[in-house]
């Protein structure tokens, strides 16, 4: 009863003493709640967007199971063994011209054929149409980009190819859009018993046939106890080994749309690194505000000693608060996470691949809570338990005189935390290996700070002091007794580093930006140019524009189905970066060394060879693979595999816009195989109008796509990752200017003692806070350097290995940033020393 008794005593002095000054533990809250909130909101949208995606994984990819085929479309026996799994809907895709003849205006769209099982899951919503059915013979639906282009109103006609159809509806919803992945024109969907009557399709057309499938009940892959409901990733294994010589592709319901979960992984990924960059600084910040408010406890905590309260008490009092204050930041900081999806949605829905809905997820939130908790004990119990040892006769001494060990156990206590800070991280990352590599990078950054810290003190007090008082001030206030120098490097060092990271960040995707458009790109890309009809459509460019450039060359689509007698069927698990394997990919042959490419290893074939195939691959695939000259690789094209031996490696120019390829074979390997011709052309901006409607007109089957277009929308899809990296990584920043306020602050009833000495002794309000300025700015010049290398390298980091982009910052910009940095430093730094001129020393010295 009698501990019962003290405790509740202990709750009422600490909820009083909050009351009398809770100013001082806002710095707690703030860094608290920075980290959790950063934690929480990015563990939210995350989980949002994955629940999302499993949720409409059926929509999304059109069925259980999609099997796809390039050029080609599956044949009757093929269609019979996979109806027998469950109901079937057949679609093709492919990109052509839509052409208004009213207008005779001409725009790329993704013409898309389905049949009345379209779509299996999900629903296809219409504007203005009185049934949302799929189009019936005749008919076609659509997307409102295309009627604005074009001027189109529903019962108008449209034309692919050879075929008028009349518009019955515009397209509000296409529920497999995002399973579609990217595409480049405003779609139009159709019925597939029209397609033949397009002629688009023809041999060696550019098309892909899906044929997406709902299991049923009582297919042959269900698992052996009968469960309605299979396995959908062995059914998938199954399907690819059993067909790998077809030339299928197959995905499921549960990764419908592959790009889009790699791009919320890289995301994921990066946002995960912003937040332990949040939660690590906020941890310093913890340290210097818990430091700071129980600096300025010592006369209370000395007053309560001498009325009688033990170390354990006055423990237990200061605990209370920072536990109580740690617990509202926490709460607030999950609840700001669990709105994080709605607001990103609001203010940023473009950029994301699907709408998240708002829905609590304890997983994430019980993660950052636990992360909020774990960082307030171990970056607080150091200041804490030292606080207790005050002694009572420090009521009659000045602020200066203590330099109290910390215990033992609070040591032990704080490495205890920080390990379970380090293993909760890595066990719940996606990354693990990049997780606990950046853990193991933050603790290197921080010795690094620290040593260089501990060097500044020991240089400072060993130089010869000036005359000049002012710059004497400066030098000595380095490594003054009670100068809390260390935190104050540790802190500045991180915000400079960051400010350094970030601006490396933006500079390199601006960079890439700038890069991805060259100088003298081509004005179109001409796709499914018949390859007999090639000698016609070059002389149609150079009608219109005699000095026109004209690159035609021949275009397959393949996959690799084998490389060095691995057969990718077979993988368990694709190489990492291997993205050459996912899928098909385009293929072409050539005489010659094709525009953009460099022989770096290897030799090419000669003029006239007639020998086996060989093939020329891109360097750093075929060091991705570990292929070398020599070595062979199969390539399914059209249900047939072709064998070839590679004969050269090269380096490929990929952002010149030209028609540049990983697989390049000798022109002896597709003899048989039917194939058409893609383009590029450059011609005068005068004859790009006329270019625009003479193709459409004189080559029906042949697609253009406009270079402006794809300019535009490469530049605003980089724009807005830039910005949602600067938005992400702001709040990295703004821990790192909390911690330095926080480093600063907890300077203060020393920055006040040395104050009224030196004003005592004759200085002037201008003298001391120039030697402040003199002091803030020497660091900052000093900690530059360091934070340049260590920023460059987080940014190259974040940039290369998670994005996958080329490094190229501006170092004009870092340079820039690095002054700004320098110049915040100094701002805060200044009004920090504000409260110390204004101090009366009388006043002062009565309550020191």
């Amino acid at each position: 009863m009698g501990n019962v008794n003290q405790f509740s005593t202990l709750w009422r002095l600490a909820l009083r003493d909050m009351h009398i000054k809770i100013r001082g533990l806002r710095l707690l809250f703030i860094c608290i709640l920075l980290g959790v909130a950063t934690l929480a909101g990015i563990g939210s949208l995350t989980s949002s967007i994955a629940a999302e995606l499993a949720a409409r994984g059926q929509n999304i990819l059109g069925g259980d199971i999609e099997i796809s085929l390039s050029q080609r479309q599956a044949n009757n026996k093929e269609l019979a063994e996979f109806t027998a799994y469950g109901r079937l809907s057949k679609t093709l895709r492919m990109r052509a011209m839509a052409f208004n003849p009213a207008n005779e205006e001409s725009a790329l769209s993704e013409l898309k054929a389905v049949d009345d099982n379209y779509p299996l899951y999900g629903a296809l919503a219409t504007h203005r149409a009185a049934s949302d059915t799929p189009p019936q013979k005749g008919e076609i639906y659509i997307a409102q980009a295309m009627a604005d282009r074009l001027s189109l109103n529903i019962g108008q006609k449209l034309r692919f190819g050879q075929a008028d159809f009349t518009i019955k509806a515009i397209i509000k919803d296409e529920p497999d859009r995002l399973g579609e992945g990217f595409t480049l024109g405003p779609v139009a969907i159709i019925n597939i018993d029209d397609i033949a009557s397009t002629n688009l399709v023809q041999p060696g057309s550019l098309y892909s046939s899906k044929y997406r499938l709902q299991l049923s009940a009582n297919n042959p892959g269900n698992t052996p106890n009968n469960d309605p409901q299979p396995d959908l990733e062995n059914l998938t294994k199954s399907f690819e080994k059993k067909y790998s010589k077809q030339g299928f592709d197959f995905k499921n319901a549960g990764n419908g749309a592959p790009s889009t979960q790699r791009f919320i992984e890289r995301m994921g990924q990066f946002l995960g690194l912003v937040g332990l960059a949040a939660l690590t600084i906020s941890g310093i910040g913890v340290g210097n505000g818990v430091s700071s408010y129980l600096a300025g406890k010592k006369s209370s905590i000395a007053t309560l000693k001498i009325l009688g309260l033990d170390s354990r008490g006055i423990f237990t009092i200061y605990l209370l608060q920072i536990s109580i204050i740690s617990i509202f930041a926490i709460i607030t900081g999950l609840a700001i996470g669990i709105f994080a999806p709605f607001v990103i949605t609001f203010f940023a829905g473009d950029i994301l691949p699907v709408q998240p809905g708002v829905d609590i997820y304890p997983l994430p939130l019980i993660i950052s809570a636990a992360f909020g908790a774990l960082t307030a004990l171990a970056f607080a119990i150091r200041p804490l338990s030292t606080a207790q040892l005050v002694p009572a006769a420090r009521i009659f001494r000045s602020a200066v005189e203590d330099d109290l060990p910390t215990p033992k156990w609070a040591k032990w206590v704080n490495v205890a935390a920080l390990i379970l800070i380090a293993a909760l991280a890595v066990l719940t990352a996606r990354e693990k290996l990049f997780s606990a590599g950046f853990i193991i990078a933050a603790l290197l950054v921080f010795a690094i700070l620290w040593m260089l810290a501990i060097a500044i003190i020991k240089i400072s007090a060993s130089l010869p002091l000036p005359k000049n008082i002012v710059l004497r001030m400066a030098i000595k206030n380095l490594y003054r007794p009670g100068s809390n120098i260390k935190m104050l490097i540790v802190a500045l060092g991180l915000g400079l580093t960051m400010f350094v990271t970030l601006a490396a960040i933006q500079s390199s995707i601006n960079n890439e930006i700038a890069n991805n458009v060259p100088k003298e790109a081509p004005n179109f890309f001409v796709l499914d140019i018949p390859k007999e009809k090639s000698g016609d459509f070059d002389a149609l460019i150079k009608k219109n524009d005699a000095k026109a450039k004209v690159n035609l060359i021949p275009a397959l689509r393949g996959s690799i189905t084998e490389y060095k007698n691995i057969v990718v069927a077979d993988l368990q698990e694709l190489p990492e970066d291997a993205w050459v394997l996912r899928g098909d990919r385009g293929i072409t042959y050539s005489q010659n060394i094709p525009e953009g490419s460099e022989l770096t290893k290897g030799k090419w074939w000669d003029a006239n060879y007639k020998g086996p195939p060989l093939v020329s691959m891109e360097e750093e695939v075929a060091s991705i693979l570990g292929l070398d000259i020599g070595d062979r690789i199969v390539v399914n094209i059209l249900g047939v595999d072709f064998e070839a031996k590679i004969a050269s490696l090269r380096k490929v120019t990929w952002d010149n816009f030209g028609l540049n390829y990983v697989l390049v074979f000798s022109p002896n390997t597709f003899v048989d195989a039917p194939h058409n011709m893609v383009a590029t052309i450059l011609v005068d901006k005068k004859a790009e109008g006329d270019l625009a409607r003479a193709i459409p007109k004189n080559f029906p089957s042949a697609t253009m796509i406009e270079v402006g277009d794809v300019i535009t929308q490469i530049t605003t899809l980089l724009g807005q990752m830039s910005t949602a990296i600067a938005l992400a990584a702001s709040i990295a920043i703004l821990a790192g200017i909390a911690v330095l306020i926080g480093a600063i602050s907890a300077q203060q009833s020393t920055r006040i003692y040395d104050s009224i000495v030196m004003k005592m002794l004759g200085a002037t309000r201008a003298q001391i806070l120039l030697a402040q300025a003199f002091e803030y700015l020497a660091l900052a010049l000093i900690l530059s350097l360091l934070a340049t290398i260590i920023g460059l390298a987080a940014a190259y980091m974040v940039v290369v290995q998670i994005f996958d982009f080329a490094f190229n910052p501006d170092p004009l910009l870092i340079l820039l940033t690095l002054a700004m940095g320098g110049g915040v430093t100094l701002i805060i730094g200044l009004l920090g020393a504000l409260p110390s001129l204004t101090v009366r020393p009388a006043q002062a010295l009565r309550q020191l």
